[in-house]
């Protein structure tokens, strides 16, 4: 089978997070089941134009993300149209590309983490917002016929609200490497407790309400540590945050982190914070978890699920840093609690496999070609 996938970035970019992790998890596993995976995305600088990483064809082109939605159907007719793959595959966790308006004879499949809906007016100056807001209102009409894979219960249900049906979505959660996380024998709680937070440091990812949340605890612990692992354009209003609320000796930013060395933060973490209004799923939540991390996040879309609240973790009212502090020093504070929380979390991270993420993933594939082909027939050749 010959797959094209679209995505804004790959996963050496210097601006690429989860969303990205799991596309290259998921169809690396696709290739080494003897299918073709392609895979187009934005240039960057001092990127090659084409390389192998993890048996995916990546191909880049364009020269801005800012514009790359309408690079995309250029290269593709100019050059892979040719290639004559049985399915697209779009990534939307930025702007769609609407391929099925330009190529209507070859399925299109989406994966989708999140929509952004309103939230992007947080994120973003107002005129960005409504960009992105018209063209996520045009999915249930340009994509009428095409298959999703929503990481979460909660994406489902939004893309079937916006009037997508039923049928055609279907909720793939994601997968973790297991070999590469573990947690220890045992985590006793100290004077020294350090909660952290893992991911792209966003406005809207709520880092600062986890910092809020700290300096609610500070008196009581005076030695407690925040981490900020990660990269992203809200550092510098964070170290200003912290600044203010007199908590540089308990704020560390320590950019970005892979492999053993983020396997080790986690592992010696005691909690991990998210306090995100809307996430596709939270995949930092389930690494932490493999850990033996529990985590206290906002009740929020993608979160709710991705933390069993009471048994992996707490789930907290969005914005509320009064309940985010009240439930970390729960944890940090009842050793038996959290001793069970732990184990609770271990079983659940653990739970989760890249390999059924693929296997569930090709089956929806093949399931959207058979449609697709079904109709063609009964159409003389054309949809």
């Amino acid at each position: 089978m010959k797959i094209l996938l679209i995505e804004y970035r790959d996963i050496t970019h210097p601006e690429a997070g989860g969303a990205e992790l799991i596309l290259f998890e998921i169809f690396s596993q696709i290739v080494q089941a003897g299918h073709q995976v392609d895979y187009l995305c934005c240039q960057y600088a001092g990127a090659k134009p084409e390389e192998i990483i993890q048996g995916i064809r990546v191909i880049r082109r364009g020269i801005s993300q800012l514009v790359f939605n309408f690079t995309v159907p250029i290269v593709y007719f100019r050059e892979i149209k040719k290639n004559k793959y049985h399915i697209i595959i779009e990534g939307i966790d930025k702007l769609p590309f609407y391929m099925p308006l330009f190529e209507r004879n070859t399925p299109t499949l989406c994966i989708i983490p999140h929509l952004f809906g309103k939230a992007i007016f947080k994120e973003v100056p107002f005129i960005f917002g409504a960009y992105v807001y018209s063209y996520e209102l045009l999915i249930p009409h340009v994509y009428k016929s095409s298959y999703f894979s929503a990481l979460s219960k909660s994406t489902e249900a939004d893309l079937i609200a916006r009037g997508l049906p039923p049928e055609q979505v279907r909720v793939i959660y994601t997968g973790l490497t297991q070999a590469d996380y573990s947690a220890p024998h045992t985590h006793p709680l100290s004077d020294h407790p350090i909660v952290i937070y893992l991911g792209r440091i966003k406005k809207y990812k709520g880092v600062d309400l986890g910092m809020k949340a700290i300096k609610k605890l500070q008196e009581k612990y005076p030695n407690i540590e925040y981490q900020i692992v990660g990269s992203g354009d809200y550092v510098a209003d964070l170290k200003q945050l912290a600044a203010e609320l007199d908590l540089d000796k308990n704020v560390s930013f320590l950019g970005v982190k892979t492999g053993a060395e983020k396997t080790e933060l986690l592992q010696k973490a005691n909690v991990l914070i998210y306090a995100s209004p809307k996430e596709g799923w939270g995949l930092s939540v389930i690494e932490a978890n493999a850990c033996g991390t529990p985590v206290v996040a906002s009740n929020s879309p993608g979160l709710r699920e991705s933390v069993v609240d009471g048994e992996t973790g707490f789930l907290t009212p969005h914005g509320d840093t009064d309940a985010l502090a009240e439930k970390i020093d729960l944890l940090l504070s009842d050793p038996d609690l959290y001793d069970q929380m732990r184990e609770k979390a271990i079983q659940w991270g653990q739970s989760f496999s890249w390999e059924r993420a693929a296997e569930e993933t090709l089956d929806l594939i093949r399931h959207a070609i058979e449609v697709k082909n079904e109709i063609k027939v009964r159409n003389g050749g054309y949809e």
